[in-house]
């Protein structure tokens, strides 16, 4: 039996979130649903950005990237206006600047959507 995981992120404007992620992440969509929802090609793997009103209330990392050049994503995305989140839940998971280094020193970062959609940005280390 094949499998392919979808993301798929929630969005109350649509129009809102469909130039956030053009102007921010540099993504425009492949296809477009009759109800206004939005697919995009993302390294290979397919998010759906659909309507619903529920939008913003997941409190929690709702989709990830994985980058090989962590530095250059995450200079990229700031440099497109992305806003990083600040963190602190302790000694062992702190950001500085916006990005976290595990104790395992993998790095990582969080930002929002204009839909209120946690986004992660974390470095592959499975190299």
């Amino acid at each position: 039996m094949g499998m392919q995981m979808l993301a798929t992120l929630p969005a109350s404007d649509m129009d809102r979130a469909r130039a956030w992620y053009s102007e921010r992440m540099g993504l425009e969509p492949t296809e477009e649903s009759p109800d206004g929802s939005l697919f995009y090609d993302v390294g290979g793997s397919t998010v759906l950005l659909y309507p619903s009103a529920f939008a913003g209330t997941n409190k929690a990392t709702a989709a990830g990237l994985v980058v090989e050049d962590f530095d250059a994503a995450f200079e990229m995305l700031r440099g497109r206006g992305v806003e990083f989140e600040e963190y602190d839940f302790g000694e062992d998971f702190r950001t500085v600047n916006g990005v976290v280094t595990t104790p395992d020193g993998t790095r990582g970062a969080w930002f929002v959507d204009s839909e209120g959609n946690i986004l992660g940005l974390t470095e592959d280390t499975r190299r």
